[in-house]
């Protein structure tokens, strides 16, 4: 076995490579850009070496500069991980050839299978069914639009050296069709440093179930079995479970039997994931992960193998470390993927401080990569943490995600922790009917905004405000000008006739107005005109008891600055606390004004000034977290400036567009 192993990767996944060499007394350096010097991998891993900037391009996609970490920190080997480099066979080679060991596939298996339309033509070697459609990757716009034009609508463009929903597009339409191309080629290109692309029929309503698969590079296969990996939205997975619900014998059967063939045919080396479209009893290869899967976790669970220290073995020469007969199934496992993104706003990517992160510590296994106190910044993919929970049942596992999803704190960014409760509450997810179209043919109808904005979360933030700004205030009629800058008399039961405070979250803001504070810890507060009395008592840490009327519930808050963040049974909140006077001497929101809806690189500028736009216009494309957003103008009008060009890197909320909105 190694002495030491470099991991040429970042947050959760060099975190876990780090547990199993930890476990196997393998020590462990890791790498990091400008941006990560403080990220949870490099203080858990202890020895990191920065190779370049920010952007990946800069750092983690440098195989010169990977490969001098690996001999600075005098490692015998590297483990890439998912991502960046993991697919890239220039990269394997160049790891062989410096005289290390590559923990993964050879080159030439990763030249054959990494590349979707390489691995296509070999499954269709191997006797596999495939997906109708191109056979061999091309970065010509006209050509892949031939191709589309030559196939029936609905069709999909895939990114051939990647995955993980990068660089792929569903086209059902051929209106706009070259724009989405270019889009999606240079996603690509961003993602995995090629702008190919292969285009598929698409097969609809179907599901995404995957076999892993693991060779010694000798000849001898075995697959661990199946995921179900169907909950995905924009052909990015969301929850993923072992093993697969309501999958028939014989199609379990046929998949495992085909992803075992075609690995022995490659004398495959290492562990890899061959993905199937199933539509009922039919199915179809997809594509080859030559390498770890995020969604490695839920196989592990439910066999009880270390997929990571499986690898290493084979990496070492050790050969596989199980027969295919000691690979059992036992109970269910289920996992999400928390992801810092707005389900509400269209999930956008969200970046920032984050001022508090806690997990649930009983019951589950989380993957992470965060703490609190770390930036989450544009430059990477927005994927924070997995939660995964194994059980005897399926119904038992999705119970457990589901509580243990409640547990969860993570503030500072959004989240899309909410969403992933209502996913998993499905009755399409409980029953196992669904497809890998769901959630986009059904999210349009539903409130992904409940709860954002409910007076009794307004009301906990602003007694928990109220506490902290006067602490050891015990009851009576009071007045501060400092904290209101009124004076005022009470009435009735005391609330004040004058906001005091002024909460607000999403463009909108509430109106507080408080009573004196009882002996008994009790307050009346009002949230605009509704009237609301709570008592909020601490249980330790950031957690409370909060008693409004006859309901009792535990509520997490934690303020930073002027951010209060709430966590209740309507989900989590964030509240910007600005006392009266400052509110209403704010300045009024400039008319006109288009803003980066958050940190990242700007890749286009189709307007200069003067030039006339109409509501819908794409002014500007940005890229954040491997993810491109159109900047549209928001009314008729004339470009009177325009502050960002090509290639810049602009800060969240920063002007970049000015338009002079037609009377």
């Amino acid at each position: 076995m190694f002495k030491k192993v470099l991991i040429a990767n970042r947050g959760e996944i060099a975190c876990r490579i780090a547990r199993t060499c930890h476990r196997l007394g393998i020590a462990v350096a890791g790498v990091h850009s400008s941006a990560d010097r403080d990220a949870l991998h490099v203080k858990f891993i202890g020895e990191s070496i920065e190779i370049g900037g920010a952007p990946a391009a800069e750092s983690y996609l440098r195989i010169d500069a990977v490969i001098d970490a690996a001999k600075r920190a005098g490692a015998e080997a590297i483990h890439p991980g998912f991502g960046f480099l993991a697919e890239n066979a220039a990269f394997a080679a160049a790891v062989e050839k410096a005289g290390l060991v590559f923990v993964g596939p050879t080159a030439e298996i990763i030249d054959r299978l990494g590349d979707k339309a390489a691995a296509k033509r070999e499954a269709k070697a191997a006797g596999v069914p495939t997906v109708p459609g191109s056979e061999v990757a091309s970065d010509n716009i006209a050509e892949v639009a031939a191709t589309v034009r030559g196939l029936k609508l609905p069709v999909m463009l895939k990114a051939a050296a990647g995955g993980g929903g990068k660089g792929m597009r569903a086209v059902t339409t051929l209106d706009g069709l070259e724009a989405e191309i270019e889009s999606a080629m240079r996603e690509a290109k961003n993602a995995f440093g090629s702008p190919g692309l292969i285009v598929e029929q698409m097969i609809q309503r179907a599901r995404h179930i995957e076999v892993q698969i693991a060779g010694d590079g000798r000849g001898n296969v075995i697959h661990l079995f199946e995921r179900e990996c169907s909950l995905q939205r924009r052909h990015q997975k969301l929850v993923e479970e072992a093993p697969a619900a309501n999958l028939s014998a014989r199609v379990r059967e046929h998949i495992t039997g085909d992803a075992v063939r075609l690995g022995e045919r490659l004398r495959y080396r290492g562990v890899g994931t061959v993905e199937f479209i199933v539509q009922g009893e039919d199915y179809y290869f997809l594509e080859v992960n030559p390498r770890l899967q995020v969604e490695h976790p839920v196989t592990e669970e439910v066999t009880g193998i270390d997929i990571v220290e499986l690898m290493l073995r084979v990496a070492a020469g050790e050969g596989l470390p199980v027969t295919q007969d000691e690979v059992k199934v036992r109970g269910h496992a289920v996992e999400v993927r928390i992801c810092a993104e707005d389900a509400a706003s269209g999930f956008m990517p969200s970046t920032g401080r984050l001022s508090y992160v806690k997990f649930p510590e009983d019951g589950v296994r989380v993957e992470t990569g965060i703490e609190t106190g770390m930036e989450v910044t544009p430059y990477y993919d927005p994927m924070l943490a997995k939660l995964i929970t194994c059980a005897e049942t399926r119904d038992q596992a999705l119970d457990r995600l589901v509580l243990a999803l409640d547990e969860i704190s993570v503030f500072g960014v959004i989240t899309n922790r909410d969403f992933l409760k209502k996913l998993l509450n499905l009755p399409e997810t409980r029953q196992s009917t669904f497809h890998t179209r769901l959630i986009d043919e059904q999210i349009d109808g539903w409130d992904l905004k409940s709860g954002a904005h409910r007076a009794e979360s307004l009301a906990i933030a602003a007694y928990y405000w109220l506490t902290r700004q006067r602490a050891g205030y015990q009851g009576g009629i009071w007045s501060s000008l400092a904290s209101t800058g009124w004076q005022f008399a009470a009435g009735g039961e005391g609330l004040a006739p004058i906001p005091t405070l002024h909460l607000q979250a999403g463009g909108t803001s509430a109106e507080i107005r408080f009573a004196p504070l009882k002996p008994d810890g009790s307050l009346l507060l009002a949230v605009g005109e509704q009237e609301i009395r709570l008592t909020l008592s601490s249980l330790g840490g950031e957690d409370y008891l909060c008693v409004i009327g006859d309901r009792r519930e535990k509520v997490r808050v934690v303020q930073e600055g002027n951010m209060i963040f709430v966590q209740d049974h309507g989900g989590a909140h964030a509240f910007e606390a600005i006392t009266y006077l400052a509110f209403i001497s704010a300045a009024a929101e400039v008319s006109g004004e288009l803003r980066a809806p958050m940190m990242g690189l700007i890749l286009k500028v189709n307007v200069q000034v003067g030039d006339a736009v109409k509501a819908g216009d794409v002014v500007a494309v940005l890229e954040s977290m491997k993810m491109e957003m159109r900047i549209t103008a928001e009314c008729d009008g004339t470009v009177t400036a325009v502050n960002c060009q090509s290639g810049q890197t602009v800060e969240r909320n920063a002007v970049i567009v000015m338009l002079d909105p037609k009377k």
